[in-house]
């Protein structure tokens, strides 16, 4: 059973990890939150030692200033020839001293306690402060780590994308018909019907040729008769 227990607390452990690392902005704000709350509740304690320390002054003057008065009163009360007020004074006046001595060691515990407290807290404000901004900080990292690695996976997986596959076969379907326009062009001329319009051409040129020939025979022929004529004469 305790090997099943640890079990199930590592997994346990295991999901609120992971969990917490796919959610860091919850996980700040919940810390923060829990400093909060802390922060708070120091606040009040180092209240109540503020609050005793002031206390304890006030009772520490005011004892001070009844011996004062109690001081005043002896060397009046020993003129005027009342010793039984006289003795009651100066018992007052011993009980106050007493009173007041220690009050000033209280007074300097609960002064020290509260001076600690007060730097404790003002210690602990700041922590707070330092982990808003490390949440800041944070979260702008990876948000910037993300970016970047989503950039890269872009990068890497250029080759086997469906558009990348659909601009290739667009290219090649523009090749092949650009090889269509250069074959077209290269065996122009090449049809039978080309070879016929090439013949008919070279045939009419020709007859065109053997009537052109046959004319210059003709004329050639009647100037030779003409010249001939005038000798027979």
């Amino acid at each position: 059973m305790g090997r099943i227990s640890n079990m199930i607390k590592g997994w346990w452990t295991k999901w609120v990890k992971g969990v917490e690392a796919n959610n860091p902005e919850a996980v700040y704000e919940a810390a923060i939150e829990e400093r909060i709350v802390r922060h708070a509740e120091l606040k009040k304690a180092v209240s109540g030692i503020v609050y005793l320390r002031n206390k304890t002054q006030t009772e520490l003057e005011d004892r001070q200033k009844e011996l004062g008065e109690v001081q005043v009163q002896i060397p009046v009360a020993v003129e005027e020839g009342e010793d039984e007020a006289a003795l009651v004074l100066i018992e007052k006046k011993d009980e106050l001293t007493g009173q007041i001595a220690e009050l000033k060691v209280e007074l300097e515990r609960v002064a020290g306690q509260a001076d600690e407290s007060k730097r404790a807290l003002i210690t602990f404000q700041g922590e707070i402060e330092k982990l808003k901004r490390e949440k800041d900080e944070m979260l702008a990292k990876k948000a910037s780590a993300e970016a970047r690695i989503t950039i890269q996976e872009t990068l890497d997986g250029l080759s086997t994308e469906a558009d990348i596959r659909a601009l290739e076969g667009v290219r090649e379907h523009i090749e092949k018909l650009q090889a269509e326009a250069d074959i077209g062009a290269e065996i122009e001329g090449e049809s039978l019907d080309d070879k016929l319009a090439r013949i008919r051409e070279k045939a009419a040129d020709a007859n065109a040729q053997s009537q052109l020939d046959e004319m210059k025979k003709q004329i050639a022929a009647r100037k030779a008769l003409q010249a001939e004529g005038p000798k027979n004469l």
